[in-house]
């Protein structure tokens, strides 16, 4: 069964959905099983993905990495996101752009952090 905010994607085409009503048994598109996504949390290879964390004026500041990660066509950041617990906060990313958000967000109501690399899949830091 399918739970709130959980992230899916479609081996086929490609799409990525949140769960936003849960309870579904399966979740299918391109009439295949999406795969439910798993959110990393861990660096392990050149690019960095994990979340970065700063204090901005009334919110916060996410950075995709502790190095820069690239914003190319064919490897870029498509989003980040901020999880509270009754909101979750996106700030969709095009190639160009700075892997990099702000959010009107106080640090202590911060759940988790997640962006998503349309190559290496989701990841996540924990408050």
């Amino acid at each position: 069964m399918t739970k709130l905010r959980e992230m899916y994607k479609c081996s086929v085409c490609g799409n990525v959905i949140e769960v936003v009503h849960q309870g579904a048994s399966a979740l299918v598109c391109c009439n295949t099983p999406m795969e439910k996504l798993e959110a990393k949390a861990e660096d392990t290879g050149r690019e960095k993905h994990v979340p970065v964390l700063e204090a901005s004026g009334d919110g916060i500041l996410v950075k995709v990495g502790s190095v820069e990660h690239p914003m190319e066509e064919k490897h870029s950041i498509r989003f980040i996101e901020v999880l509270t617990k009754d909101q979750v906060i996106r700030a969709e990313l095009v190639p160009g752009q700075k892997p990099a958000a702000e959010f009107s967000v106080k640090p202590e109501e911060v759940l988790e952090v997640r962006e998503y690399c349309n190559l290496h899949g989701l990841w996540k830091i924990n408050k």
